[in-house]
């Protein structure tokens, strides 16, 4: 128990740096994410070397890759940033609490559903207002977006509603099944707001490294993509020689719903209430 809990400090500790970091800088610094892995894995290996057990360092192995692919999800499908996706993929390490891997694969599952809920809500608040000064827009994007990506929704919401339907035989299916089933929407609703809400058009002047083009960007005889990772300091400085203004894409700081999902995972968890979910 004692290692789990200083996992937990350690990964506490690490979200709260990232939080900071992203509430002054809008970004978090690879070496956050990497530093997280290169420490959690660390503290697994020696704790199972000395106990002549891996099976306690494999459970993070195991973790690490699940919330790979799903970091690498997120960020493709551009819910999330590059900084949020490595800091989702550091967590795998730190999630796995027990050694029995059907009964972390049941944490997973809770941490998602606590993120969602967590990080909607948390959404909602930033952007709401945002939403309100542009709602005709707003309507016109989601409406725009829901007709063109209809026959992937409707195949998405039917395969969460297979999985909640096996719920019923399997208890292990039914919240995953929410999960798939609520996904699109909070697909529609971010990139919406992402398209109509976060477009801001700043001076040359104030562009910083990592900060996004909302469309690619003709400079001389080259072409700057928009690139999900933002601009480097070589593309800031060849567009600061040929424009005065541009508009970028601004998301709201992310990691905090990192940190207030990750508590209450800790509290279901210490409390035992989590249980109750299945």
């Amino acid at each position: 128990m004692y290692e789990i809990i200083f996992l937990i400090v350690l990964a506490l500790i690490w979200i709260i740096f990232a939080s900071i970091q992203d509430l002054r800088k809008r970004e978090v610094a690879n070496w956050l994410s990497f530093s997280l892995i290169i420490f959690a894995l660390s503290i697994r290996f020696f704790y199972s070397f000395f106990l002549e057990n891996f099976n306690f360092f494999y459970q993070g192995l195991i973790g690490l890759g699940i919330f790979f692919i799903i970091g690498n999800l997120l960020y493709y499908g551009r819910m999330f940033a590059g900084g949020d996706a490595k800091l989702m993929i550091a967590l795998g390490t730190i999630i796995p609490f027990s050694l029995d891997f059907l009964v972390n694969i049941r944490i997973f599952i809770l941490f998602f559903l606590i993120f969602l809920f967590i990080g909607a809500f948390y959404g909602l608040i930033c952007s709401g207002f945002l939403t309100l000064r542009n709602f005709k827009e707003f309507k016109k994007e989601f409406s725009k977006r829901l007709n063109k990506d209809n026959k992937i929704i409707l195949f998405v919401m039917f395969l969460g509603i297979i999985l909640i339907i096996l719920g019923f035989i399997e208890e292990l299916f039914f919240p995953f099944g929410i999960l798939v089933f609520i996904i699109p929407y909070f697909y529609l609703y971010a990139k919406s707001i992402d398209e109509v809400c976060m477009i801001k058009k700043i001076k040359t002047n104030d562009l910083m490294e990592g900060d996004w083009l909302y469309r690619d960007l003709k400079v001389g005889k080259k072409l700057i993509k928009a690139d999900w990772d933002g601009l480097t300091k070589e593309q800031i400085k060849e567009i600061k020689k040929r424009y005065k203004e541009i508009k970028i894409r601004q998301g709201i700081p992310f990691v905090p719903v990192f940190l207030i999902s990750f508590l209450f995972l800790i509290y279901f968890w210490t409390t035992g209430l989590w249980n109750s979910f299945w």
